[in-house]
């Protein structure tokens, strides 16, 4: 995770050091921080009849037959065998000096797994060497490491171990901090997850590295958490305009609204209304769950922009979230005399040069749109406030393209994907986060049901009698990741084939090939109830509100994340009337596709889904591209909830009072690597 600086002159050859470029490895320091995935036992030899099946074991034998066959592709298949038994051995890609290495007659050590054959026990490429002659056995556990194309472990190895030997490993941590939490010494753990102690078991060495392990991971955590925490610090130094509530227009709009604003809305619009009236930018994260009433928040915020005399924009991901957005947005706005002004890709040339002058000479006060608000041509005179909607599906760079068309605007996030406590309190260490904690009232919980696909004719059935009651389902097709063509060809035939199933329905087709106009169309005789039921691909996922939906069936659920699945859910239940989503899944299940289906299933709150998610897939996916300004962890387990408090509480200590300490903190783990954090 550290790193940026040039190799150590003379150290490596140029062939070498871009290949420990590739893994992030430029000096001594990331060396030391390359700890091992796992370590080997090469310290005995097991007998072929003593070796149990799927554990890695180290045999020494001596090649008795080696043969190319055909069954069913070329492979080589050798015999290989020691005193107490035979064994298969089967390459099934192979080189000729492979080939030569297993010579009748010649001996070999092997590293691998056994397991039964179709001719009895075999070991797949297995890791082989020839005997030399007096060679010893290893005298601890060898640690095995993450490498790549070119770099054995022995080379890989060879170089960590002489890093050990140059680089600084003076303790970053006071010791009386280190003493407070239990911390072994920095130099002590890395020496000894390198180099185990000479003749413990795999078992005896695993509970013999807790501590270091645990010494590595707060590290880790801390770095982050002092990145952030100065990166949050830096933001407050800048200047920004002092947005002042209690106008005019928001007082009209909050009259105007048909609701009104439930608890956790007030609480969040309270926190924002705070931040803005700050001369310093707000950098805040508003999260809430799916239908809990965000937009309108963010509707209050832009309104005191205007009331300031500033612009506001809100940017999202898709077309069919942004324009929906745009018509919330202008009903609720217009009557007050605030034009909301739309700007997307799909706009005519005309319109676009239209809009952008609008948006230049001030007259657009609010602007709404896609990635097109941070193209050239687009220039905010008096840019205020710059809110992004599910701000994980942008990279760092383009949020951060966003908020530099105004001096330095406010800026407020949504996501309604809920970040479980854990991650919020690490990855987003650096934000204010707000959370709309509870439905509007009226909302009826949505009933999850699992079908497999062999009773597709009775969701096909259910369809029929939710639409002749009066109301309007969604069919959502198969997420099929290698090919968007796949994707649209699925969505066709399930289109055409619902035609003929259900004739008496009027039935809609939506994906993402459809021009935005024909998309616009599709979606607007859908809320206008021309359409009874909307086939679609997932660019239903976010931000569309249909409140006669009250069906949902998701083909191939087992393909769906958790985050996509709680999604597309929330797309219905936004009426009163009872509503349910049926997942649909192909048999057999997988072991991780049975995993998710039982916790959407079991759970209603998106906070809880959040959570089993992280434990599922881990935090990349989840802060999507953010990790192009946030490194990702590599060690520190975010279920460990006390060492993520303790590293938070540390960071804060380390800053106020042990600034040095901070900075050569940093240095070790994330030299070079800042860029991004400081945005």
């Amino acid at each position: 995770m550290g790193g940026g600086e040039a190799p150590e002159p003379g150290s490596v050859s140029k062939p070498v050091a871009a290949r420990l470029a590739k893994l992030g490895l430029f000096s001594d320091a990331d060396r030391v921080l390359h700890l091992p995935l796992r370590y080997e036992d090469e310290t005995r030899i097991t007998p072929i009849a003593e070796a149990p099946p799927g554990v890695p074991v180290q045999l020494e034998v001596e090649v008795a037959s080696c043969e190319v066959a055909y069954r069913p592709r070329r492979q080589l298949l050798c015999r290989v065998r020691d005193d107490s038994g035979m064994l298969l051995v089967r390459l099934l890609n192979f080189y000729p000096s492979q080939q030569k290495q297993y010579a009748p007659g010649a001996r070999l050590r092997l590293f691998g797994e056994l397991r039964e054959g179709y001719f009895g026990p075999e070991m797949v490429h297995p890791r082989a060497r020839a005997v030399v002659a007096g060679e010893t056995l290893a005298t601890a556990l060898t640690p095995v490491y993450p490498t790549t194309a070119g770099l054995t472990q022995a080379s890989l190895r060879r170089l960590i171990l002489q890093a050990l030997d140059r680089a600084d490993l003076t303790d970053t941590l006071p010791d009386e901090l280190r003493r407070r939490y239990a911390l072994v010494p920095f130099a002590e753990a890395v020496r000894k997850l390198h180099q185990p102690p000479a003749s413990l078991t795999a078992e005896a060495l695993a509970s013999e590295n807790v501590e270091n392990w645990r010494r590595i991971r707060f590290d880790e955590l801390l770095a982050q958490q002092l990145s952030l925490r100065r990166a949050h610090a830096a933001r407050r130094a800048r200047g920004a305009p002092v947005l002042k509530s209690g106008g005019e227009l928001v007082a009209r709009l909050l009259a105007s609204l048909p609701f009104r604003l439930t608890p956790a809305q007030r609480r969040c619009w309270e926190e924002i209304r705070s931040d803005l009236g700050e001369p310093h930018p707000m950098q805040r994260l508003l999260q809430g769950d799916v239908g809990s009433g965000k937009t309108v928040v963010a509707a209050l915020a832009l309104l005191t922009a205007v009331e300031n005399g500033w612009q506001g924009a809100l940017m999202a991901p898709t077309e069919i979230l942004a324009e929906q957005h745009w018509r919330k947005l202008s009903h609720w706005l217009a009557p007050l005399g605030v034009e909301v002004a739309w700007l997307s890709g799909s706009l005519k040339k005309s319109q676009k040069l239209a809009m952008q002058a609008a948006v230049r000479e001030g007259s657009a006060r609010v602007v709404v749109g896609t990635h097109a608000l941070i193209e050239a041509g687009v220039d905010f005179p008096r840019l205020g406030l710059a809110v992004v909607d599910e701000q994980h599906r942008f990279g760092v760079h383009q949020r951060l393209a966003l908020r530099h068309k105004g001096v330095s605007p406010h800026q407020l996030m949504m996501t309604a994907t809920p970040i479980p406590r854990t991650l919020a309190m690490s990855y987003y260490a650096d934000l204010d986060v707000s959370v709309v904690d509870e439905l509007p009232p009226g909302r009826t919980p949505v009933l999850t049901k699992l079908v497999a696909e062999g009773r597709r004719d009775e969701v096909v059935a259910r369809v029929r009698a939710a639409c002749a009651a009066g109301h309007q389902a969604y069919w959502v097709c198969p997420l099929i990741e290698e090919s968007e063509t796949l994707q649209l060809k699925t969505a066709l035939e399930t289109h055409e084939r619902l035609r003929q199933e259900l004739p008496e329905l009027s039935i809609g087709l939506v994906h993402g090939r459809l021009r935005a106009a024909e998309k616009s169309a599709v979606m607007a005789a859908f809320v206008a109830g021309e359409i009874q039921l909307l086939v679609s691909t997932t660019v239903i996922e976010v931000g569309v509100d249909v409140p006669r939906a009250s069906l949902m069936v998701i083909e191939h659920a087992e393909r769906f994340g958790l985050a996509q699945l709680h999604q597309l859910r929330g797309r219905v239940g936004r009426g009163a009337a009872e509503s349910a989503c049926i997942l649909l899944y192909a048999q057999p299940l997988s072991q991780a596709g049975r995993e998710r289906l039982k916790i959407i299933y079991e759970n209603a709150d998106g906070f809880e889904i959040a959570r089993a998610d992280l434990s599922l897939r881990g935090p990349g996916e989840f802060i999507g591209a953010r990790q192009s300004g946030v490194p990702l962890l590599r060690y520190a387990d975010l279920e460990d909830e006390a060492l993520v408090a303790q590293a938070r509480a540390a960071a804060e200590e380390l800053l106020r009072e042990r600034p040095q300490a901070a900075a050569a903190h940093l240095a070790r783990w994330l030299a070079g690597r800042e860029e991004l954090l400081k945005a």
